[in-house]
């Protein structure tokens, strides 16, 4: 093994996943909100017929990282649609991220 691969063996990060966590939370509805100093993200899931949507997961990003994520997402769907065809969005206009409109979140 040489120096450079040592190197790239210590700075490799290792991630945890917790079991509780591995399994996920389904959302499809998000709303971003965010201040000088954070951009925080809110993930919740709308059901048909239900009027309150329960947040499920919030995130608080730098926004630097706001940054680095929107990046990452944005090479991620590059390559979705590149392996699966393009990602259709029904109505272009709307920047609510809700399968049944419901709401105003906004991206």
């Amino acid at each position: 093994m040489d120096n450079n691969d040592r190197k790239g063996q210590q700075n490799q990060l290792q991630l945890e996943l917790p079991q509780e966590v591995a399994q996920g939370e389904y959302a499809n509805f998000a709303i971003i909100t965010h201040s000088s100093s954070d951009f925080v993200i809110d993930f919740a899931r709308v059901l048909p017929g239900v009027p309150k949507a329960q947040v499920k997961s919030r995130v608080i990003l730098a926004p630097e990282h706001a940054k680095r994520l929107l990046g990452a997402l944005q090479e991620n769907i590059m390559r979705y649609e590149r392996e699966f065809g393009q990602i259709q969005i029904p109505n272009k206009e709307s920047r609510t991220i809700s399968p049944f409109n419901v709401g105003k979140g906004e991206a």
